[in-house]
Formats: C-alpha cells, sequence, structure tokens
C-alpha cells in the first residue's frame, strides 16, 4: 500500500542527505570518470572502459533495496530509448549481501531490466572495488544512485536515477551539457548541505537534551536553509517537538493551524492525518482532529487518491463510523492499482469484519 511517510521521516530523510553530500569527495561532476573494476557480468556485454564518443550511466543498486527495485522499470526505459543513440546504461550491484542472489533477481525482472548488470569485485575480500571507488569516493552513501559519464568520460550528472531528466541525457548525447556549471551548482548545493547537517545536528542534540526552546530554534534555522520544495518537511519536526514533551493538546492545536494553512495541500493534510491515527508516540489520540485534516485532504484531492481515502477510512472507523469505513476503503480499492490492490481488499475484509487494520 502506497502511503506517504511521516513529515517527520521526510526531514530525516532531508538530513540523510546532507550527511552524504558534505561527506570527504575525491570524485565530483566534471571530474574524469573513475575506472571501471567491476566483478563477474551477470547479464549483458562486459564493459571493460568508457569508449570516446559514447555516453554512459553507472547506476548502483542491490537487490535488498525498495527504492532500487522502483526505478530499475524507469532505467530500463533509458536504456531502451536512448540504446541506438549512443547510450550504455551498467547496472552496477554494490553491498550486495549474498552476490548469488543477483542473477535470479535479474532473471525474475525480465523486460523490466534488459540493460547490462555487473556485480562488484570483491576480490579483496571489502566492501567492494566500485563500492569504494565510485560511491565512497563520490560520498554517496545511499541507493540507489546513479553517474551518467558523458562522451568524453567525464562525470556529468551524480544523483537518485528517478531523477535524471531525459533533457540532461540529449544534452549529454549532443554535447551541448554545460559539465562547469553543472559542477559549480552541485558545489553549491553541498556547501547550503553541509550547513544544513551542522543544524541537524544543532536540533538533534537539543531533542535529546529536551530542550524545546532550543530545538525549535535550530528548525527556524533549518526551514531558511532548505529549498522552497523542502520547507514543509520541517512542519512535522514541529509536531514532533510537541508531541515529545507530552503537550498534546499544542500538538492537535498545531495541526490544525497547519491544516488551516495549507487547505489545497492534499499530501501535507494526509501526512497530518495519519500521523496522529498511527503514530504510537501519541498517547493522547485526538480522532476528531484527525478526521477533520483527512476530510480535507480529501476533499483537495478530489476523492481521487487511494492513500488518502484509506487514511479518512481508518479515521471513520476509529470514530465508531463503520458503514463510512467501508464506503470509503471500497472506493480506495477501485481506485488502487497492481499489487497495492491486495492491501486495499485485505484493509476492506478486515472493516467488514469489525477490526483495525494493521496500519501499513
Amino acid at each position: 500500500m502506497k502511503k506517504f511517510k511521516f513529515l517527520s521521516a521526510i526531514f530525516g530523510l532531508t538530513l540523510c542527505a546532507a550527511v552524504v553530500a558534505v561527506s570527504e569527495t575525491t570524485v565530483k561532476i566534471g571530474d574524469v570518470a573513475p575506472k571501471l573494476e567491476t566483478g563477474k557480468w551477470v547479464q549483458g556485454e562486459p564493459v571493460k572502459g568508457f569508449d570516446k564518443g559514447t555516453a554512459y550511466i553507472v547506476e548502483f543498486w542491490a537487490t535488498w533495496c525498495g527504492p532500487c527495485k522502483v526505478s530499475i522499470p524507469h532505467l530500463n526505459e533509458i536504456a531502451q530509448k536512448y540504446k541506438d543513440k549512443g547510450l550504455t546504461v551498467i547496472g552496477q550491484d554494490c553491498w550486495e549481501k549474498d552476490d548469488d542472489l543477483v542473477a535470479p533477481f535479474v532473471k525474475k525482472m525480465a523486460d523490466k531490466m534488459t540493460y547490462r548488470v555487473a556485480l562488484d569485485d570483491k576480490a579483496d575480500g571489502g566492501k567492494g572495488a566500485m563500492a569504494i571507488g565510485w560511491m565512497e569516493a563520490a560520498g554517496m552513501n545511499g541507493i540507489p544512485s546513479a553517474f551518467l559519464i558523458d562522451k568524453t568520460g567525464h562525470i556529468a550528472w551524480i544523483g537518485h536515477p528517478m531523477e535524471l531528466t531525459d533533457a540532461t541525457i540529449d544534452e549529454v548525447l549532443a554535447g551541448t551539457f554545460d559539465v562547469k556549471k553543472a559542477a559549480e551548482s552541485a558545489a553549491k548545493k553541498n556547501a547550503a548541505q553541509s550547513e544544513l547537517q551542522s543544524l541537524s545536528m544543532e536540533y538533534g542534540k537539543a531533542m535529546k537534551g529536551k530542550d524545546w526552546e532550543a530545538a525549535n530554534a535550530a528548525l527556524d534555522k533549518i526551514e531558511k536553509v532548505l529549498p522552497a520544495e523542502a520547507k514543509g518537511s520541517v512542519l512535522g519536526a514541529r509536531f514532533g517537538v510537541f508531541v515529545a514533551k507530552k503537550d498534546f493538546a499544542g500538538a492537535y492545536k498545531y495541526a490544525l493551524q497547519v491544516s488551516d494553512s495549507h487547505l489545497d495541500n492534499a499530501m501535507i493534510q494526509n501526512e497530518f492525518a495519519w500521523r496522529i491515527l498511527v503514530d504510537p508516540s501519541l498517547e493522547e489520540r485526538d480522532l476528531k482532529v484527525a478526521e477533520t485534516i483527512a476530510q480535507r485532504a480529501e476533499k483537495a484531492s478530489a476523492g481521487k487518491d487511494a492513500g488518502i481515502l484509506d487514511t479518512l477510512a481508518r479515521a471513520e472507523f476509529m470514530l465508531g463510523k463503520k458503514k463510512e469505513a467501508i464506503e470509503l476503503s471500497t472506493k480506495a480499492l477501485s481506485l488502487a492499482e497492481g499489487e497495492a490492490k491486495e492491501s486495499y481488499t485485505k484493509t476492506m475484509e478486515s472493516y467488514k469484519a469489525d477490526k483495525l487494520p494493521k496500519a501499513q
């Protein structure tokens, strides 16, 4: 079941990204790409080095990585689209717990993973030559991560493969991508994230010491540093301060204030409603507040989001409104796609059996 994570969890991920960015790096955008030191090739023709005139994507992944499984079909689409246009895609397995799992995984993915796949070289018994020479050297400690190498053998782009656009690939293939500008932009971003890491440590220290005033002050500073699209992540962290100091009345008052000021933002509304409904640290749970916010999320999404309908259904059931919960759950199931249908079916059946389903 696709559920938004708590805003505080998103906040945590933002800080994790900062930790990655400020790690000491010896491989950066604009540098000549490190040499390929792969292990056994599981699929496709081995690539021994970067040929001039050909661009490459080297994407790091593992069979145990959930986000990697989500990004693989997208990467495969890129591989198929550009296979005859001078782009070679390499799926570089790394940090694998059992290398014997890779070949069966690739076989099972079938036409969703048709590009070249290689194991890491662990001949020395360590982390793997590619993991060290690429990921560690670039300060990247999360997967999936991708490196786009231009036709001259230089790194043009580093990041999450789902964020790599066709426009960037097109420019690299056309030789018009401004690597110098990209490197300067990355340097500025890393500097900002370095400041964010320092502030996050300040926030964490304040929370650990139960200095709530200092924690909120740190969040004020963090909010100023975050890019516009990420500022909403601080909202969940502020709610968390109220919860940590057991000011539940204050927490729900704040939640409603956030809801009032974000009536058109279905995601934020849903995040707060869901957290109020399932967060185990909430010793006092205001179901009416959760219902109000969930109803606003449903309105903001025009009733067309299965996850939001699921949140509202849970709120209604917990308030004793079984009939409404079943109706909303049934509608959520009708909107669900793929594997999510199974989870929504179980949820609906649980409501019909008069049982609160386990939170996904």
